[in-house]
């Protein structure tokens, strides 16, 4: 490891924040950055502003085939690229939460932020989680470094969500010292400079993929020409087709028919670092944003003085603020678990993996609420200029262009909304989350006379402790009730699935802010967190909204009659919450805002 600060602090399970009550001082914030993360974040800034912003057109372009693999190799000679790679295979050895933090940064960095990620995430790895010794000497240095670069192939033209009904075989020679593989891929990113291809094939008749390290040198590979794309359009994106590819059987990954609990595991990993890689982006549009409505005047007055404009600007700062909270939480748990593990005696490598694996449904919610929230802050984006947003010289139209595919890759948000939801009922089920008790205790509640107890509403968030504490009964009622009227049949009732995850990601988001919120008040006071305050403040009203109407919806598919009545008088209650005028909270974020003349609560 280097040398940077890293707190270990005793793990909880993953969703567990659904059924316990969380202490403040118990989340990592971002505010709590060491200075040698910061710096590191600032080389990250300045390789942005000097390598990729004074280039981006060049670069979206494609017309120079040699721009992107330079800048590429120049970020490995910087060590962005081996963030995580141990400094024995040539990296920096620097924590989980501080790839996140890199990949934060780098999201201001358009299409070379899908280069970046997917050459370190899925790209480098699967070899770093899974591969031999021998595998990670040969090829963990030239990844770290940059000298060669990565791809993914998983993905096949009948073979998307459903990744293992890829069609892609790997035969073996008759000598038994190669594997010819052959099949095609579509949708790989880095694949036009890529020299390492992980990819996803099966033996003969079996169930489950099998993963192989295969080097662009080994022959049989061609390619389609680049994909035209919607948005990031510098990243290289191309069909991959392998034609008896000649794959020594050293170069198996892992062992034989667990590629898909790689791609599986591997993708928890890309979901949570792609909660953090929007954030740069959404920053920098914002800050545009900011700029432009002070600049831009109507009526004699800077649009920036509109009630309207401030609501969109406040808005897009608090949604972010929301996002960087719950991201930074997400992903100091799984370093908290990993280090908990490590310290047990487990494999470095496996203890990485089992860590995201504990905390796949808190990745899943950050890779849905960010792609969500960038969608936002880009469209609110180019509403702010008006017609100069829609104008290709403007600096919204690559960003609302570009944001689109963060809902596609990683798993789309649908799927993602229920594959959250399935994993927390099967821990459940298991023992592994005691979810059962809290439901039935819900239940008699539901049925018993309301009791009042008064709350101190002159200590901050006493009110909305309760308030975030009764939204985690309404997931157990509807949830438990889901379950118990749906059995094994509500996998296929995807409506209420997404009804579900829409209410546990509100649950996570409205949490994870007040309890950032409530640690920078401890720090450094009230006074100093009023913006921070009027945030958590907006976006508790708003989350409140949506779980009552996701809620209904559920309870109307699967109830009616007198049990209806009783789940809708539970909801009622349950999301009882004092009237909060959001206007002028509004109003007074985007006032700060707006005297800065950008996002002004950038941590690092």
């Amino acid at each position: 490891m280097s040398s940077e600060n890293v707190t270990n602090k005793a793990s909880i399970k993953g969703g567990e924040f659904l059924v316990r009550e969380t202490p403040a001082q118990e989340v990592f914030i971002p505010e709590e950055f060491s200075e040698e993360q910061k710096m590191m974040a600032q080389a990250c800034s300045d390789f942005i502003e000097t390598e990729i912003t004074p280039n981006a057109d060049r670069i979206d372009s494609m017309k120079e085939p040699d721009l992107v693999p330079s800048i590429f190799k120049k970020a490995g000679e910087l060590g962005l690229l081996g963030i995580t790679v141990p400094e024995q295979y040539g990296g920096l050895g620097m924590s989980f939460n501080t790839s996140m933090l890199i990949a934060d940064v780098i999201g201001a960095a358009g299409s070379f932020s899908t280069t970046y990620g997917a050459h370190t995430g899925i790209g480098t790895l699967p070899i770093l989680y899974y591969g031999t010794e021998a595998q990670k000497e040969k090829y963990l240095p030239k990844l770290a470094t940059g000298e060669w670069a990565a791809c993914y192939c998983l993905t096949e033209p009948d073979a998307g969500s459903d990744a293992n009904s890829g069609k892609t075989k790997a035969v073996l020679s008759t000598d038994g010292k190669h594997y010819n593989i052959t099949g095609q891929k579509m949708w790989i990113s880095n694949a036009g400079f890529a020299d390492i291809f992980i990819v996803f094939a099966k033996i003969e008749d079996d169930k489950n993929l099998t993963a192989f390290i295969v080097e662009k040198t080994f022959g049989g590979i061609t390619m389609n020409e680049e994909e035209k794309k919607l948005g990031i359009k510098g990243s290289s994106t191309r069909q991959v087709f392998f034609n008896d590819c000649p794959v020594p059987v050293e170069n198996m990954l892992s062992e034989r028919g667990n590629g898909f609990k790689i791609a599986v595991n591997i993708l928890n990993i890309g979901r949570v670092k792609l909660g953090a890689g929007v954030l740069g982006g959404c920053r920098t549009v914002i800050s545009y944003a900011t700029q432009y409505a002070n600049e831009r005047k109507q009526f004699g007055v800077s649009i920036s003085s509109f009630g309207a404009i401030k609501s969109k600007l406040a808005e897009m700062a608090t949604k972010v603020y929301v996002t960087e909270s719950l991201d930074y939480r997400a992903g100091q748990n799984i370093e908290d678990k990993i280090n908990d593990l490590i310290a047990g005696g487990m494999d470095d490598a496996k203890a990485k993996l089992k860590g995201v694996e504990q905390f796949a449904i808190e990745c899943a919610i950050a890779k849905i609420h960010s792609s969500e929230v960038l969608d936002y802050v880009v469209d609110q984006g180019v509403q702010v200029y008006g017609g100069m947003g829609y104008s290709a010289d403007a600096p919204m139209e690559r960003a609302y262009r570009d944001a689109r595919i963060a809902r596609i890759y990683e798993g789309t948000n649908e799927i993602n909304r229920m594959l959250m939801i399935g994993m927390l009922l099967k821990r459940a089920m298991k023992g592994e989350l005691n979810m059962f008790e809290p439901a039935m205790a819900v239940s008699k509640e539901l049925v018993s006379v309301p009791s009042f107890t008064t709350i101190d509403k002159s200590v901050l968030f006493n009110a909305e402790k309760e308030v975030v504490k009764n939204v985690k009964k309404v997931f157990l009622m509807v949830g438990g009730k889901a379950a118990m009227a749906l059995q094994d049949k509500i996998e296929d009732e995807q409506e209420v699935m997404m009804n579900l995850a829409d209410i546990l990601i509100e649950i996570y988001a409205v949490e994870s802010s007040m309890l950032r919120t409530e640690k920078l008040v401890s720090q450094r006071g009230e006074e100093a967190c009023k913006d921070y305050i009027a945030m958590t403040q907006i976006y508790m009203a708003q989350a409140i909204d949506k779980v009552n109407a996701a809620a209904k919806e559920a309870i109307a598919s699967f109830t009616k009659g007198d049990e209806q009545k009783v789940m809708l008088m539970g909801l009622k209650r349950f999301t009882k919450m004092d009237l909060v005028n959001t206007k002028e909270l509004r109003r007074q974020v985007a006032d700060t805002m707006i005297a800065k003349g950008k996002f002004p609560y950038y941590f690092a």
